[in-house]
């Protein structure tokens, strides 16, 4: 019989709709993988067996009495530790919040927990979720499980090397300037980076955040199945009375099949394997019957990167500088100074102005994708990054080559980061952009691209 742990979500809740293994089943393999690779990837920092296993026997319960199967009917999921869930402490990656204890689920984990999932555990992330390298003064750093030398990315990097090593079917994730995307990229999975307001969010242990977080931030699934990030989607998504910016999505649209590729927009020089690999994915498409085009140019992509991390900092930086220094990481304060720098100082006036420019980009955005429904770009200009490159490369190098992620929150569109492949251990995958409300067109794509390849996946972890 197969590993339940190596099994998508699709079919272990297919295995438990059919009876041919029971959720309480499936929770002791995934709790089992977990035991057997957590301790060289540092993914998981927080879980208690003993709720993982009374969730699964409820689940077997609730059959067993005759009800239907829910769409996620005992599937292994994981929670980052950045967002609400009843009874555990809501950490950030911080040491002063080691005891902020939830009281009641986001409202991405209380979707999860309707559709039938089993939530096997909470994930790490960087102190304040901020920057492209899992590590804090709480939890520790956590480890790529393709290559230790490689960074598991960041913010949900915790959540992107436990999906890859077997750890849970699907993790959730946030992204506000890369944070699904790049760890998905970074650990050879997939990641979806939902539309603004595609999917609700509140949580209630904590004040509301800034508007620069309100606009750029959302919540997502990783997997390593574009069909499960479907399956999440579905589960996730819908307007919540406690997210004043979430809606309810309407049926998707047709699908024209019509898809652009650009390899270096705005002057952005990548990598040759980057280049390779999004010529590869327009292909694949290619081969599946779309129409892709070749562009020369994009809307802006580098001017909406430097808006991004205005919005990031502006808010009110010198306190986010502060309570970093007081939370004694030098590497996160290093880190939120280095943005300070990177996008200056601003004046309201300033901010205001920011606001305005960020409504023409994504009117320019809107009109494009109307042409071309479908966008395949880089990732990144280069291949997965050292986990070590915010201090050895520094910062500027660190984001001059990530314009493509940094960019796209800005615009408030769905985007999938999609795995293709390994030049050596490093993972290869490039992005899917579509318009708004249209995650579907990003799936669609998705799907056809890893119908004709990705990395190996699940994987046992790679130690020095």
């Amino acid at each position: 019989m197969t590993d339940l742990w190596t099994l998508s979500a699709s079919q272990t809740a297919n295995m438990i709709r059919l009876k041919q293994a029971s959720a309480t089943e499936v929770a002791q393999a995934a709790l089992a993988r977990l035991d057997a690779v957590n301790p060289a990837l540092n993914a998981v920092v927080d879980h208690r067996p003993e709720e993982v296993l009374a969730e699964a026997a409820a689940v077997d319960a609730r059959l067993a009495a005759g009800h239907a199967p829910r769409l996620l009917e005992g599937v292994p999921v994981t929670i980052k530790v950045n967002v609400d869930q009843a009874g555990f402490a809501t950490t950030n990656g911080l040491r002063r919040n080691r005891d902020l204890i939830a009281t009641e689920d986001n409202p991405v984990v209380e979707k999860l927990r309707a559709a039938g999932a089993v939530i096997l555990g909470r994930t790490n992330t960087p102190a304040f979720s901020a920057g492209l390298f899992t590590d804090n003064g709480l939890y520790g750093p956590t480890i790529n499980p393709r290559d230790p030398g490689l960074t598991p990315g960041g913010s949900s990097g915790g959540a992107a090397a436990a999906t890859a090593a077997g750890i849970g079917c699907i993790a959730h994730g946030n992204d506000i300037g890369g944070s699904i995307r790049y760890p998905a990229y970074a650990c050879g999975i997939h990641g979806l980076r939902p539309g603004l307001g595609r999917v609700a969010t509140y949580n209630d242990s904590g004040p509301d955040r800034a508007i620069g977080a309100q606009i750029m931030s959302v919540q997502g699934p990783l997997a390593r199945r574009v069909h499960d990030l479907r399956l999440a989607l579905q589960v996730m998504e819908g307007a919540d009375p406690r997210d004043p910016w979430a809606f309810a999505p309407p049926p998707p649209g047709p699908n024209p099949r019509l898809a652009a590729f650009c390899v270096s927009p705005d002057g952005i020089e990548v990598a040759p394997e980057v280049e390779a690999a999004l010529r590869d994915a327009a292909e694949r498409l290619r081969d599946a019957g779309w129409t892709v085009v070749e562009l020369d140019s994009l809307p802006p992509l580098r001017e909406a990167s430097q808006l991004m991390f205005r919005f990031r900092v502006a808010d009110a930086p010198d306190r986010l500088i502060a309570a970093a220094e007081a939370e004694g990481f030098d590497r996160i304060t290093n880190w939120l100074k280095g943005l300070r720098r990177w996008s200056g100082e601003l004046t309201l006036e300033e901010f205001g102005d920011t606001l305005t420019r960020r409504a023409n980009i994504v009117r320019d955005w809107l009109r494009f994708l109307q042409t071309y429904p479908v966008l395949l770009i880089p990732t990144s200009s280069q291949l997965p990054m050292a986990a070590d490159a915010d201090t050895s490369r520094g910062l500027d190098w660190v984001i001059s080559n990530n314009f493509f992620q940094s960019a796209l929150p800005v615009l408030g569109l769905p985007t999938l980061a999609v795995a293709t492949g390994l030049s050596g251990r490093a993972p290869t995958g490039i992005q899917i952009v579509a318009g708004r409300m249209r995650e579907d067109l990003c799936l669609d794509a998705g799907e056809a691209i890893e119908a004709r390849g990705t990395p190996p996946m699940p994987i046992d972890p790679i130690t020095p």
